[in-house]
């Protein structure tokens, strides 16, 4: 399925539908793919001329990172067979309960958007999320819906998602706790009860079952609605999302012009090095890992350990991003929010690369995968370079999860 038309959705089709080709024949390859895009897209056009199998034109007044119950979503959640009516019938019955007749105060979204708006006004704007284990990936998209809606014009919500819970005292002021319990999951329940003994805010949301993601998709679109009006940000647009897209394309055409990508600072991967930088942390930043590797589980968990060790060394928020996906889901916070981000990318070399086609059922290809994730990196740093963030580029070669180790102290 094919969904949207970014530069890696697109390199990936045409990669994937030269396998397939390969494998029953260009005539029935288009049969193997299904589109979701908007009229008029050069999307529809591609499967259009590829004969997909079935192409799904959504509603174009939709926003990307509001689109959840709409086809974008819909339609890759019945492939797998989710109850379709069962989970809209979850999305209307909170949609009544934050209808615009309903008070506000008894309005779910209008509590919860005014909310999380009055506590990052007042410094608390590193949104936590803590949720029940099966439930936890709803972090992945509530991630982006926050991050893109309310990071811009100068002004945050910032969400922090999978990052471990630890004990008071490695927290500072700058945090609001959301807890989102499947059921009677207790899983988090004694470290919560130790942080709002300590004086941090917790908000309570509870799930009777999984379809009740449908009631938690439209509360959080509604909310963070509301939110961008009572901040005074716009949370319909991404202004800043472009930069690093246009830097990344400007490192494309050096690549294919001279055959090589322009250089970029970087420093190696040393403990010491990374504390140097992180020094001039303050009250009321985060630490945001760009990590432009390969996603493995062993990767997670290094990672995990960094962030968790720079947390509890700093107390500060820590996020985590692998490259280029966070360049869709939280590229526009980095950017447009508050300066208060410490970046650190984190760009390994990857002993394997595949060579995209130029065309779909073509084999000529002017570029590769890794040259185009190495491009997207380079133009990310460049446009944190000039929007004047605090940012490190970080080389760590081959052995990539050994030099992790090596920043995070313990190799």
């Amino acid at each position: 399925m094919v969904i949207g038309g970014t530069v890696e959705t697109l390199s990936m089709f045409k990669y994937y539908y030269n396998r397939v080709a390969e494998a029953v024949g260009e005539a029935h390859a288009g049969e193997h793919f299904a589109a979701i895009t908007d009229p008029d897209s050069q999307l529809a056009d591609i499967a259009h001329r590829y004969d997909f199998r079935a192409t799904f034109i959504n509603d174009p007044n939709i926003g990307g990172r509001f689109s959840v119950l709409s086809f974008f979503g819909l339609a890759p959640a019945a492939t797998i067979c989710i109850d379709l009516d069962r989970l809209l019938e979850r999305a209307a019955g909170m949609a009544d309960r934050c209808g615009a007749e309903v008070p506000p105060h008894e309005n779910p979204a209008a509590w919860l958007g005014v909310t999380i708006a009055e506590y990052a006004n007042a410094g608390r704007d590193k949104l936590t999320f803590v949720i029940s284990p099966p439930v936890a990936s709803f972090g992945d998209w509530v991630e982006q819906l926050i991050a893109e809606s309310l990071g811009k014009e100068g002004r945050s919500v910032v969400p922090i998602v999978d990052e471990p819970l630890g004990p008071p005292e490695v927290y500072g002021a700058d945090r609001v706790f959301v807890h989102i319990r499947l059921g009677d999951d207790d899983t988090h329940d004694a470290a919560l009860m130790s942080l709002e003994a300590a004086g941090q805010p917790i908000i309570r949301l509870a799930m009777d079952d999984v379809y009740d993601l449908g009631e938690q998709f439209f509360l959080w679109e509604m909310a963070t609605a509301i939110a961008g009006y009572r901040m005074g940000v716009n949370p319909f647009d991404q202004p800043n999302v472009e930069a690093a897209k246009v830097l990344a394309r400007q490192m494309v055409a050096e690549y294919q012009e001279r055959g090589t990508l322009p250089p970029a600072p970087s420093s190696p991967p040393s403990a010491e090095g990374l504390a140097e930088f992180l020094a001039q942390g303050k009250p009321g930043d985060y630490i945001a890992i760009h990590a432009y590797v390969q996603p493995t589980p062993e990767m997670d968990q290094a990672l995990l350990a960094l962030r968790t060790r720079l947390r509890d060394s700093y107390r500060l928020a820590t996020t985590v991003g692998y490259g280029p996906r966070f360049l869709h889901s939280t590229g526009q916070l980095h950017k447009g929010g508050t300066n208060s981000g410490l970046f650190i990318q984190l760009v390994g070399d990857e002993p394997r690369d595949a060579p995209i086609p130029d065309e779909a059922g073509a084999q000529d290809s002017s570029i590769s995968f890794g040259v185009l994730k190495d491009a997207q990196a380079l133009g990310d740093w460049r446009a944190l370079v000039d929007a004047r963030r605090r940012v490190v580029r970080i080389g760590l070669g081959l052995d990539v999860a050994q030099a992790i180790r090596r920043l995070t102290g313990i190799g």
